[in-house]
Parts: structure tokens; sequence; C-alpha cells
């Protein structure tokens, strides 16, 4: 079985650069550093090949950030090398994780397991989402499939049909990664998620997030305004994709 480790780092935040060091022994299999797509150095041209406003519905009510298509190229370059290489899977990790090494080792075999059958499994770092059904459990450890998928891509098992689906439907984008993720209904896949992941955030202690940018009072009271309404759209969307497909 041919399979991967890879570690989504930014060259420039070199304050993460000990905490790749600590991950690399740290993974479950030995682990290669994938450098990251610095989304503020993408020319007008570069973004605009990528980048594409209102391509599904429901409508992404925001601009992207140079960072968050940055960030949605960078795991395209992770989906990129599992194709080309024919690895059967890989593991997907940001840099700004921790670990706990025995509820991560739990959850990392239970989604090892069955990742060829689902594709895709998250591992998320707070219990957010709702079971819609269970697939496996291990100890204490639970593999499900969420009523919604959660945000957020720290860890992630990704199978190479997983990897091929999710290129063909990202060409193109006009929204984050980690809320394409959420529309099945476009990338052909459904991410499962195992828990408790043993996956902590801790971007906080590296020097903040690479992603977040200052807001005006006005784009802060227009996110403020329109969070609420895509998620419920969202789950609209996801609640009547499920009953079709039963």
């Amino acid at each position: 079985m041919r399979t991967a480790s890879f570690i989504i780092h930014l060259e420039r935040a070199v304050a993460r650069k000990p905490q790749v060091v600590k991950l690399q022994s740290a993974l479950p299999q030995p682990a290669e550093t994938l450098p990251a797509v610095d989304g503020s150095a993408l020319d007008e041209a570069q973004r605009n090949a990528v980048f594409r406003p209102a391509l599904h519905r429901p409508r992404y009510p925001f601009r992207l950030r140079d960072a968050e298509i940055g960030t949605f190229l960078s795991h395209r370059r992770a989906w990129e090398e599992i194709v080309s290489r024919r690895l059967d899977f890989a593991l997907i990790v940001e840099d700004d994780i921790a670990l706990n090494p025995a509820e991560f080792s739990c959850a990392y075999d239970l989604a090892r397991a069955h990742v060829a059958e689902h594709g895709y499994v998250r591992f998320p770092w707070f219990a957010k989402e709702a079971p819609r059904l269970e697939i496996a459990r291990s100890g204490s450890c639970t593999l499900f499939s969420p009523r919604r998928t959660g945000l957020g891509m720290l860890a992630q098992l990704v199978s190479r049909p997983a990897a091929q689906r999710l290129l063909a439907a990202s060409e193109t984008f006009d929204r984050p990664v980690d809320t394409l993720l959420q529309m099945h209904w476009v990338t052909g896949v459904r991410p499962l998620v195992a828990w408790p992941s043993g996956v902590r955030e801790i971007s906080d202690r590296l020097g903040g997030s690479t992603i977040a940018g200052r807001k005006s009072a006005v784009q802060t009271i227009h996110r403020e305004i329109m969070r609420p309404i895509y998620r419920a759209q969202i789950a609209i969307h996801s609640r009547f994709r499920q009953e079709r497909t039963r």
C-alpha cells in the first residue's frame, strides 16, 4: 500500500518551523513538508485563473482573501501529490496543530481502516458535528458520517479517488476550501469524522493565524449578518441533498 504524510507549511511563517519538526516525529509515518502557496505573492492573473465568484449555490457572500486562495491552492497541491504519485491515501495536516498521541493513534487507525471505502476522513479539533450515521468504533473513538460537514482543514486522511474528485471539482473555486468540502453535491466527496481526534489547534501559540486579516468595522458587521444566513443555507442544501440520496 502506497501512503504518505504531508505537512503544509508556509516558508515565511518561520515561527512555525519548530512545530513542523515536532510534527514530523509525532505523526504515525514519516512526513514531508509540503510548501504552502503564498496567497500574498499571487498576481492578478494567477488569482483570476482560479477564483470565479458565484460559481455555486448557495452563493458565498464574502470575497476571498489572498490567504484563503493560497490555502485552497496548498490543499490542491497535496491532492495533486496523491494523484501524481498514485498513492492509495495520504495524511494531510496543517502546521498549526498539536497531537494527543494516544487519541490520534486510535483515530488514525480507525480512519485508515475505512478511508479506501469512504475516501475522506476529517480529524477536527472540536466536537461540533452531529453524527448522522456511525460507521465504526474502536475503543473510545468513533468514525461517523456527520449531518453537515464542519469547517477547518487541520488534519485529514484522503484517498486517491477522493483527491481526483476534489481536483476536478475545484479547478476554479468561489469559496474557501473547507467551505467547499461542506458541499458534497458539488465535490462528490462526503467526509467522515473521527472523534475524539487527538488534534488541537495551536495557531495562537505560533504567532496567530496565517489566514485571518484585519477587517474594517463595515466588513465585520457584514460578516456577522451574513455568516448565519449562509450557514442556514448550507444546512438546508445539505439536508435536502441527503434526503434525495437516501
